[in-house]
């Protein structure tokens, strides 16, 4: 499966990692390599843990466009 996931740095310097179409799903790492690899990781497991309890794996998840 292939997911779209965000990054951003936060204000301790760490790489903060979230995949929107997996509710709850949030990692991090001193670096982006290393919060892109345990997002990998946190995906596989929120994904386990949603099917082990029968909710939907995902959520639907959109580009918008907004105007500022």
């Amino acid at each position: 499966m292939k997911f779209i996931i965000t990054i951003f740095r936060d204000e301790d310097g760490m790489f903060i990692t979230e995949c929107p179409s997996v509710p709850g799903c949030v990692s991090q790492g001193k670096t982006e390599k290393e919060a892109e690899k345990n997002i990998r990781e946190a995906i596989k497991e929120c994904l386990k843990v949603r099917a082990e309890k029968g909710m939907p794996l995902t959520v639907t998840t959109r580009k918008v466009e907004v105007r500022v």
